[in-house]
């Protein structure tokens, strides 16, 4: 787990997100006993912004406080993952078609189109680098620039939150699975449809997409049985 660097954020903020990358990317594994002490030091950083960083990662259901008080990483919950990737598909096909829709050759969807272009161009070298946390980085990049577009604050906020299960399992099955050239291809699909104006073909990509996790769920399940819970 990386140090805590220096940052606009305060020291509470930045160590959550530090905490919920390492518990998104199995750095910190399913079931796993975690202790505020051992963090800090990890972090570099105080008791403080640390306990303050577990209480939002337990708010967000990441981490579980036992009745013996010890505190764990979550296991990896099968219906969480499907009510997570049910959500965030009902709201990104909504905010995805919005855009579709709105595309124009204005300054900012120029600006969003180069923009896009290098995500997409970097994604593609984490994958042949088989990073898989720079991959995932550059995934959630794409859709967020996507989101920006749509000029939904409390979209963005919501899916943000809401993707911390769906990201972990997402994580495990890019890693174990290989999964990085059909995501590409997906992306690139899709931004072609958006710069098209195809609102329909939109909707349709997203949800294969956005749906595919459902038939890798099994063969994880039976590789890594410690991993989930339900």
């Amino acid at each position: 787990m990386n140090n805590v660097s220096s940052s606009t954020k305060n020291l509470g903020e930045q160590a959550y997100e530090a905490l919920r990358e390492a518990i998104i990317t199995l750095e910190l594994e399913p079931g796993q006993t975690i202790f505020e002490n051992e963090i800090a030091s990890q972090l570099s950083i105080s008791r403080t912004p640390t306990r303050d960083a577990f209480k939002l990662l337990i708010s967000e259901g990441l981490i579980e406080v036992t009745p013996q008080r010890t505190k764990k990483v979550v296991r990896i919950s099968e219906s969480k993952v499907k009510e997570s990737g049910f959500v965030r598909l009902s709201l990104e096909t909504s905010a995805f078609k919005l855009v579709a829709t709105n595309w124009q050759s204005t300054k900012v969807y120029e600006t969003a189109e180069r923009e896009i272009k290098r995500i997409l161009q970097q994604q593609r070298e984490a994958a042949e680098d088989q990073d898989m946390k720079l991959f995932l980085q550059w995934d959630e990049a794409f859709h967020n620039r996507i989101l920006q577009l749509a000029g939904n604050e409390t979209l963005q906020g919501v899916i943000y939150h809401m993707r911390g299960h769906l990201n972990r399992f997402r994580y495990l099955a890019m890693r174990e699975l290989v999964l990085t050239e059909d995501l590409i291809v997906d992306h690139e699909q899709l931004f072609t449809c958006f710069t098209h104006k195809d609102e329909k073909k939109v909707e349709e990509l997203l949800k294969r997409h956005l749906t595919k996790y459902h038939a890798e769920i099994p063969r994880l399940r039976e590789q890594f049985p410690t991993y989930f819970t339900d």
